[in-house]
């Protein structure tokens, strides 16, 4: 049997005048993801549970078939996992975005999307003036990742937990919020906040930021850490459920994830994470991958970063897209390998309006062997919701969908 999966990402949405008061997957043309829903079934999930927050992290685990109050750490040590960072048992790591706040308010979480070329030299710049600090019985290192997401790891002496208390919020949650209002709290977000403020000199006088500002960019002007957790454990995919995986995704969150599960990780060229993607070599990536593997999972970002910037006809756009490039290829190649099974589903909701992750059921859709149509037209958010087919807690659908 041979199993893909596709995510697209924070797809799930609300009504929305824009759209004629349709939501993002009803407005836009998906005659693939709609094949799915007529010849296998539509239900809903809940990824994420009402005590932890809606994101990738948590989300992802679930929708992969593991129990986050169980397993969930925090996303930062999921992200390092795919950057090849180890965690020592006493370690912690703290997500570290370059954001964009120049009038104290959270006006681009991504810092104008700067390139990875760009943020490492920054990153490596604090590592060059901060690193190697002592904080609370332990060191602390800056290692850069992709694009605006990188890692602030603290290696403990001991095991202790300064930062298992710290509150932070996620800067993509606050969008032209006033950041003094969402700052880390409670134990060890003094520390947090230290090392935010020292920040802003440091990259305020980086060539890289004077560059930016003289061809009209988004300056880097600070690190925002949240995120942070001790490194997981969690048993291996191919132990808990059978099939062999691959992973495929520009983020390192998603990449992560999979790479503690023992899926092995494909990277494409062009692959963004954002709504520039090469959609089309994901699909053949994709594709290939059905070859070695029992189970391919192609992740793709572009929803979500539609969803966070507001933009309900970008987020159409890269519906259809997915649904054209990844969704349609793997539907043709898949009965060339004998018994399959396909599921699409995002991890989490994420919300035009909001501009930010919300908790609550995402729509799912399945074909393949064994699947019985259930007479369902379309791969929808009101589909779902008339569904009879749902899973709460969403980490059971992935047994479920192995036919396990």
């Amino acid at each position: 049997m041979k199993y893909a999966i596709v995510i697209p990402d924070g797809c799930a949405d609300e009504p929305l005048d824009a759209l004629g008061g349709k939501t993002p997957l009803q407005a836009a043309r998906l005659p693939n993801m709609d094949r799915i829903a007529r010849t296998g079934v539509v239900g809903r999930a809940n990824n994420v549970p009402p005590t932890l927050t809606p994101a990738s992290d948590v989300a992802t685990l679930s929708l992969f078939g593991y129990d986050p109050l169980a397993v969930y750490t925090g996303r930062a040590p999921l992200e390092t996992a795919a950057m090849g960072i180890h965690l020592g048992p006493n370690d912690y790591a703290i997500r570290c975005n370059l954001v964009h706040t120049p009038d104290g308010h959270m006006r681009d979480f991504t810092a104008g999307h700067i390139s990875s070329e760009d943020g490492g030299p920054l990153i490596r710049e604090l590592q060059k003036q901060l690193g190697g600090r002592e904080v609370l019985g332990g060191v602390i290192e800056f290692h850069p990742g992709v694009q605006y997401r990188n890692i602030l790891v603290w290696r403990g002496r001991t095991d202790s937990e300064p930062f298992k208390h710290t509150k932070c919020q996620p800067p993509h949650d606050i969008p032209d919020r006033p950041v003094a209002d969402y700052l880390p709290s409670g134990p060890g977000g003094e520390v947090f906040r230290e090392l935010m403020e020292l920040s802003k000199p440091i990259l305020a006088a980086h060539p890289v930021n004077a560059k930016r500002v003289a061809a009209g960019e988004k300056s880097a002007t600070q690190v925002w850490l949240w995120g942070q957790g001790k490194a997981p454990r969690i048993t291996p995919f191919e132990e808990s459920y059978g099939p062999r995986g691959a992973i495929i995704s520009a983020v390192d969150l998603v990449r992560g994830v999979g790479v503690l599960l023992g899926w092995h990780r494909i990277d494409v060229p062009g692959a963004t994470g954002y709504l520039d993607t090469d959609y089309a070599a994901k699909g053949r990536y994709g594709v290939e991958a059905l070859g070695a593997f029992d189970l391919v999972c192609v992740h793709v970002e572009a929803p979500d970063e539609a969803s966070h910037e507001g933009r309900a006809d970008e987020k159409v756009k890269a519906l259809e897209r997915i649904d054209a490039d990844i969704v349609g290829p793997l539907l043709d190649a898949l009965p060339g390998f004998g018994d399959w099974r396909i599921l699409v589903s995002p991890d989490h909701r994420t919300t035009i309006r909001t501009r930010a992750h919300a908790h609550g059921a995402v729509p799912f859709a399945v074909a393949g062997a064994g699947v019985a149509a259930a007479g369902q037209a379309s791969y929808d958010e009101p589909t779902a919701a008339a569904a009879a087919l749902a899973f709460d807690p969403g980490w059971h659908l992935m047994r479920w969908f192995l036919g396990r």
